[in-house]
């Protein structure tokens, strides 16, 4: 499947996805404010952390092996039913810490033990998180994109439905209620997706655990963990120094700006997780490498370029419908953050050839370096300018991370015959 058709699949996905985060937020914005809005990027943030870790965030090594697997079928079963096991095994474990710590947790994120029922909930539904990002993975590395696709829009569907529902019945706690079940659901649907494929037996998840894959795996969970940890980590620290330091006020509307920036770069970025992980994980010559780098950066970033700026020249109108009136001071934020996002892109596409070429050292570098750079330059010019200083923060980072990634690539073919692996 080409770019062009994938970015078109994932784009339906994407799209429905945005759109359910824009209902979520106008909901919450109108029922809770700015304040309500900054909690849920709290839980948010916090959820996709344990969820990550909750299967040891082994999914992108599931993409990469599969794909240089695709027709060896006795491979295959070695590595889903180890992926399994080490799924349930460490979902287990993170059930744990969070039934042990649940006060503290939920005084991190909520300032106050009035929402310590949210993280118990969560701490006994996280297998399903962990297992549904499981199968999500291995639909893709499969190539079955339309049914990633489906699973992608339940999720949504389920999401609003229920942030709608609970909202409405029992208030602002119900938005937080509904981030926590939806997942659960969405497994079911997933499962049944699974099955459902012509390929699936039930053998696939029955073989013993292997070692030399779970070693392979945990490669890429290295990788995938660092980065959970120090940008999700760095995001909730930053968070709570806008709330603690400015107002949770301007917490929530650096919270609003995240969330429009993140909303419409996953067009691209599900696109492209989708396409380049499993296409340049399975590129075996130098070549053919840079051709499809330098073609991924035709396409993407004059894309990029376009959205940043119809979002600028629409921002005033995307304020009012996304939120409300009490959220115009995220105008200011919108020129800087824009721009950076653009770098961001450029950057990423870069790392995930780091991703997909298992280079663990460089990607960990680079992700504890530069989110550390984040938090610091952030306190710095938030001091200085306010919260406007946090999207001058975005940019220099980004600005030298894309270098970084660029210096890196270059020393990365250098080191290759050509033939890669």
């Amino acid at each position: 499947m080409t770019l062009i058709k994938t970015s078109i699949l994932t784009a339906i996905a994407t799209i429905v996805k945005i759109l359910a985060g824009f209902l979520i937020n106008k909901i919450v914005a109108m029922e809770a404010g700015a304040s309500g809005l900054a909690m849920i990027g709290q839980l948010q943030n916090f959820i996709t952390l344990s969820s990550g870790l909750s299967n040891g965030s082994i999914n992108n090594g599931i993409v990469k092996y599969t794909s240089e697997n695709i027709n060896d079928i006795e491979y295959k079963k070695k590595l889903f039913s180890t992926a399994l096991k080490i799924s349930i095994l460490i979902s287990f474990l993170c059930m744990l810490v969070l039934s042990i710590f649940n006060d503290e947790i939920t005084l991190y994120l909520f300032d106050s033990l009035e929402n310590k029922n949210i993280i118990s909930l969560f701490s006994i539904t996280i297998v399903f998180y962990s297992l549904n990002i499981l199968l999500i993975s291995i639909l893709n590395a499969q190539g079955e994109i339309k049914k990633y696709v489906l699973s992608n829009i339940a999720n949504s569907i389920f999401m609003i439905v229920l942030v709608f529902f609970l909202t409405k019945t029992i208030g602002f706690k119900g938005s937080l209620y509904a981030l926590v079940i939806s997942q659960t659901l969405v497994f079911i649907i997933t499962s049944l997706f699974v099955i459902k494929s012509s390929w699936f037996k039930k053998s696939y998840f029955k073989h013993k655990f292997d070692i030399a894959i779970a070693n392979d795996l945990f490669k890429f969970s290295i990788m995938s963990l660092v980065s959970l940890i120090v940008s999700l980590g760095s995001t909730l620290y930053i968070r709570n120094y806008i709330g603690e330091n400015l107002s949770w006020n301007d917490a929530g509307y650096w919270q609003a700006i995240k969330f429009i920036s993140d909303g419409y770069l996953m067009i691209i970025t599900m696109s492209l997780n989708i396409y380049y992980l499993p296409k340049l994980a399975s590129i075996t010559n130098k070549l053919l490498l840079k051709k499809e780098i330098a073609y991924g950066y035709k396409i993407v970033l004059p894309i990029s370029i376009v959205l940043a700026i119809i979002i600028y020249v629409l921002k005033e109108y995307i304020i009012i419908i996304l939120f409300t009136e009490e959220f115009n001071p995220v105008i200011e934020l919108f020129k800087w953050q824009l721009f950076g996002d653009i770098l961001k892109i450029g950057s990423w596409m870069l790392s995930i050839i780091l991703i997909a070429k298992a280079q663990v050292k460089y990607f960990i570098v680079g992700e504890i370096l530069f989110s550390f750079l984040f938090v610091i330059l952030s306190i710095f010019l938030i001091d200085i300018y306010s919260l406007v200083g946090i999207t001058y923060a975005f940019v220099i980072n980004y600005t030298l991370y894309w270098l970084y990634m660029y210096i890196v690539y270059k020393k990365y073919l250098r080191s290759c015959n050509e033939t890669i692996s």
